[in-house]
């Protein structure tokens, strides 16, 4: 079992899904959890972390606002003192054709997938720096390895985080910092479960694994990277799709 007594996890879209997953996992595993996301919305994942035994505070925040992130990093140095993991996985989706995208949707969606993983992790790197250790972990997808029609600017924000997490990936490693990706493929959210089940049906059906993935196969490719065990890791993407891209 991954042992995460004693760190403190800050992780970004913690309200649902996949972030969600996430927080509770590495709360499981022993790990403070900082669980951000806008206004109260990550109240329902820590108070189901506290009901299963676990660590965990809410914090409001949208990481689209620079001087959100760095009140939140002060924050959570305030109270703990350390931050040991942080995962980016806060992320927004604006789906349109590229002939009729809005530049508004564009900036939207880099900015809160692309850019605030740039400001968290700068913003976390000191610390991390002065602890000589540190585990970073952004959530991309497979979009991001494929593309996607109706999908240019989530799937350059996805990309944009396989190349960014490998650049600093190189910059910290000497310092004990690994800086990693996970890629999920199509997984069982909020939004899969309104298509109807002959379309969810039909994608699985093209999954080589016949299913598709839940947050929960997430979150645990996420706790694995965060522990000692993938301490010599660092500057790859896993992908957790089922086998839907290779």
């Amino acid at each position: 079992m991954l042992d995460l007594s004693g760190r403190i996890a800050l992780v970004t879209g913690a309200s649902r899904g996949i972030g969600r997953a996430i927080a509770q996992t590495l709360a499981a595993q022993g790990a403070t959890v900082v669980a951000a996301a806008r206004g109260d919305n990550a109240a329902a994942t820590v108070e189901a972390i506290a009901a299963a035994g676990g660590k965990a505070e809410m914090a409001g925040a949208d990481v689209s606002d620079a001087s959100a992130i760095d009140a939140l990093v002060a924050r959570t140095l305030e109270r703990h003192g350390r931050i040991d993991v942080l995962v980016n996985n806060a992320g927004i989706a604006k789906d349109q054709l590229m002939l009729r995208m809005k530049r508004d949707d564009w900036d939207q969606v880099i900015a809160t997938n692309l850019t605030a993983a740039f400001a968290l992790t700068q913003a976390v790197l000191k610390p991390m720096i002065r602890q000589k250790s540190g585990r970073i972990v952004c959530i991309s997808s497979v979009v991001g390895q494929s593309g996607n029609a109706g999908q240019a600017n989530y799937a350059a924000s996805k990309a944009g985080l396989i190349g960014f997490a490998k650049a600093v990936a190189q910059e910290v490693a000497s310092r004990n910092i690994t800086v990693n990706v996970v890629a999920p493929g199509l997984i069982e959210t909020d939004m899969t479960r309104a298509i109807t089940d002959n379309a969810r049906d039909e994608w699985a059906a093209k999954i080589p694994l016949k299913r598709l993935g839940t947050p929960g196969d997430i979150a645990a490719a996420v706790c694995f990277l965060a522990s000692d065990e993938a301490a010599y890791i660092t500057g790859q993407v896993l992908a957790v799709n089922g086998g839907m891209y290779m």
